[in-house]
């Protein structure tokens, strides 16, 4: 069994038969480098794996699906390949966990933006395929969501983060996602940092204390 997707890993500094997993997703245009420069600072006990997404972009970056802008500026994006990439990010866990023999019931799932908006879209399709999502400046994208979410006995929390004063992804997106998820019935903890489309160091303690809270 070959994984689909070019991924690189950090291995638990503290060994343990089967380690909690710590999957990262990038963002548009990035690579799987990217989200791995916070590995030193995360938890020891973590297998973190960086997967880079599928699509080529030029000058060395990547993404899940394309984004274009149509004539008057409106962003639209291609929901085949986002579909295509769920696909695969689905079969990448599966083969990580078979590879790297991890703990099957604490999966952490994190993405940045476009990674962010695919890990809402992964664990809402795939129900507790991962146990904990971390959003960073991402939303929900509905017409990736194919179920009725509030049958499918989704036990997966979720740790989610914006920037409010970001300007590729408005914070308004990113406020429906706790909405959307509390009308749900999914446990959720929203945040907002005075930054942009990033993550401001306070963002970065808190997501790791969330994730150190889990383990």
């Amino acid at each position: 069994m070959n994984s689909e997707l070019h991924y690189i890993v950090r291995q638990p500094k503290i060994e343990q038969e089967n380690p909690p997993l710590l999957i990262l997703l990038h963002g548009y245009g990035s690579n799987e480098e990217d989200l791995f420069s916070f590995t030193s600072e995360l938890p020891e006990q973590l297998l973190i794996v960086s997967a880079r997404a599928p699509f080529n972009m030029d000058f060395g970056g990547y993404s899940w699906y394309e984004i274009t802008l149509d004539a008057n500026n409106e962003k639209f994006s291609n929901l085949e390949e986002a579909r295509q990439s769920l696909s695969k990010i689905s079969s990448f866990i599966d083969y990580i966990k078979t590879t790297y023999k991890t703990d099957p019931n604490n999966i952490f799932l994190l993405g940045f933006s476009q990674g962010a908006i695919l890990s809402y879209a992964l664990s809402l399709n795939f129900p507790n395929k991962v146990n904990h999502v971390i959003a960073l400046s991402g939303y929900i994208n509905t017409d990736l969501v194919s179920a009725d979410v509030s049958e499918l006995n989704i036990s997966t929390d979720y740790y989610i983060s914006h920037g409010s004063v970001d300007q590729v992804l408005p914070v308004e997106l990113a406020r429906k996602a706790p909405e959307y998820l509390n009308a749900n019935k999914l446990q959720n903890v929203y945040s907002e940092y005075p930054v942009g489309h990033g993550v401001a160091p306070q963002n970065f303690y808190s997501f790791k204390t969330w994730i150190e809270e889990r383990l």
